[in-house]
């Protein structure tokens, strides 16, 4: 798939840095949230193609590889005056050969759904999305900020949690965001994320024990928001949602975990959302 792919006067090349403003202009046309630097730091986690019409980006999709095991599939977007021509079909293909033989997990809105489902996916679950102006939030006492010296277990975390090597995904939001913690002893036992997307910030991965720790984690979080635009996107079994709603952030829409090449794990001992490399997120 290195090679130019010819569909009628549309292109499939490689996704390189200087796409990253047609992307950009692609991305806000169909009202995602994704600043520049959103772009910036998906891309450079990821492998992906773009779809030219002449110089102009008219479609993309990433594939964001986590180890030699599993990645996710994510950014897939086409131009309205391009669609129904399979160019997302094209893309996507694209990109899930880049993939190789890891496990690809994605997540899809109602729309996507029949595509994906041709294309091997199967749903797991769906993950809801909560954005909104956060109001006033009592801050636990239990969890903490934690710097970076914590990464080494942050990672270890995630790696049971997820069941794949997200370390480059954490060496990113070191420097693009914050950690918060809860320890048993000296051990962290969950912890969540937080960085600047779109006009606030979103939280996640959030790993934890139980939904209790998941809460209180969140809680922490968005006690020092009061006032400011914040999106947490969260698997609807956890029962996260009534909170998030009394905290300022209410349900804005739902989207569909697929995953293809791999059975569906039924025993992750963790709650946990993935809210940075997901094509659905806007």
């Amino acid at each position: 798939m290195d090679e130019l792919m010819q569909t009628e006067s549309i292109v499939l090349a490689p996704f390189e840095a200087h796409h990253v403003g047609g992307a950009l202009a692609l991305s806000r046309a169909a009202g995602w949230a994704h600043r520049r630097e959103d772009w910036e730091m998906i891309r450079s986690l990821s492998e992906g193609r773009v779809a030219l019409a002449g110089d102009r980006v008219v479609g993309t999709a990433l594939m964001t590889p986590f180890g030699d095991t599993c990645s996710a599939i994510n950014m897939i977007i086409v131009d309205e005056s391009q669609r129904g021509r399979g160019v997302g079909r094209k893309l996507t293909t694209a990109v899930l050969e880049l993939a190789g033989e890891r496990e690809c997990r994605l997540t899809a809105t109602n729309d996507g759904l029949p595509l994906y489902e041709k294309l091997g996916f199967v749903a797991t679950h769906q993950i809801l999305r909560h954005q909104g102006i956060a109001g006033q939030v009592g801050a636990p006492d239990n969890v903490e900020w934690i710097g970076p010296d914590a990464l080494p277990a942050i990672k270890a975390l995630d790696r049971k949690a997820f069941g794949a090597d997200r370390d480059a995904i954490y060496n990113a939001l070191a420097n693009e965001g914050s950690f918060a913690a809860i320890r048993k002893g000296d051990r962290i036992v969950a912890f969540a994320a937080t960085r600047l997307f779109g006009k606030g910030e979103v939280v996640g991965p959030v790993v934890a024990e139980n939904s209790q720790q998941a809460r209180d984690l969140l809680a922490f979080i968005l006690s020092g928001k009061e006032g400011r635009t914040m999106r947490v996107d969260i698997p609807e079994q956890t029962g996260l949602s009534s909170p998030l709603e009394d905290w300022g952030l209410p349900r804005g829409g739902t989207v569909v975990a697929m995953v293809r090449g791999a059975a569906v794990r039924s025993d992750t001992p963790a709650v946990q959302t993935f809210c940075l490399a997901s094509q659905a997120i806007g």
